[in-house]
């Protein structure tokens, strides 16, 4: 995974979906007006929103990726986040947009058109999208960027799209059944919505500082835990108050570190940087910001007077 984030920066993969967009709407468009399908035509609807997505997404972490600046002293990772958001609004318009016109078609049942190379060209697009998601949703986990796993969600849910249709338009010509070509356009309206849905959500968990998975917490656990010390009943060093944050692609967790109030202070930071950097190594991406404080202080949170 790490040859992959070598080269497949966000900012490349975004043009290059970008680019595939524009294929993949000319070859929908044209399955569309060869075979008059409803189906296809709600595919090729859901391939704009793509194109819509990934400039967006583009233009968003090309933010992200700007340095903290004196207005944004923690970075702008979060842009990342309106992107994904961005896209859940599209997606969940392409689907109200694809319902209303299955449901005039499903009144109004039409004949087929040249299925085969409306087929031929509908597939061909669909392969296209399967290979780039896949390479997008790798990268995505080598970056951990969500404009690139929303993007790469969304190109997996075209995929299934795009074969659904298929499988309807195929259902179609056996049967004769005109309706089936409307319904299979309405269900993938459906799990359009669905999709779109889920990533506003996620979107919006992230903008409310979520926090780091319960995996990477267990790792954050465990090197604290390398660290911390008694002697006999005694403890020498521990820690409290962890919480944790994730933004964008960066990650941040805050703690206490408590030793011994004798320590000369050159000794405890000295110990703090240790820390640092091992938790830094072990979680990639991570900040760390450790407060000191004597073994016998503690701090409080949650005075009544901080929600005044």
């Amino acid at each position: 995974m790490r040859s992959v984030s070598v080269w497949l920066t966000p900012q490349r993969l975004l043009m290059v979906s970008v680019g595939m967009a524009l294929v993949t709407i000319g070859l929908k468009t044209g399955a569309w007006w060869l075979t008059d399908s409803v189906g296809l035509l709600s595919d090729a609807m859901e391939s704009l929103v793509n194109l819509a997505s990934a400039v967006f997404g583009l233009t968003m972490v090309t933010v992200a990726a700007r340095p903290a600046d004196e207005a944004h002293p923690y970075g702008h990772h979060k842009a990342e986040y309106f992107s994904s958001g961005f896209e859940g609004v599209l997606i969940v318009a392409a689907a109200l947009g694809i319902l209303w016109a299955a449901t005039h078609r499903l009144l109004d049942p039409q004949p087929l058109q040249s299925v085969g190379w409306g087929l031929a060209l509908s597939l061909i697009s669909s392969a296209l999208n399967g290979l780039l998601a896949w390479v997008m949703w790798r990268a995505s986990q080598a970056h951990r960027s969500m404009a690139l796993e929303a993007d790469a969600r969304h190109l997996v849910v075209d995929v299934w799209t795009s074969l659904a249709v298929v499988l309807g338009i195929v259902l179609v010509t056996f049967s004769g059944w005109l309706w089936l070509d409307a319904a299979v356009a309405i269900a993938v309206a459906l799990n359009i919505l669905r999709e779109g849905l889920n990533l506003l959500w996620r979107s919006s968990q992230g903008l409310m500082d979520e926090s780091l998975k319960p995996e990477v917490r267990r790792v954050i656990d465990e090197v604290l835990d390398s660290f911390a010390h008694k002697r006999g009943e005694a403890v020498i060093l521990r820690f409290d108050h962890v919480t944790t944050r994730k933004a964008g692609q960066r990650r941040f967790v805050d703690l206490h570190m408590h030793m011994p109030a004798h320590w000369s202070l050159g000794r405890a930071a000295a110990l703090r940087t240790s820390v640092e950097k091992a938790l830094m190594s072990a979680v990639p991406g991570l900040r760390a910001t450790i407060q000191l404080l004597p073994s016998d202080v503690e701090a409080h949170f949650d005075d009544p007077r901080d929600l005044l």
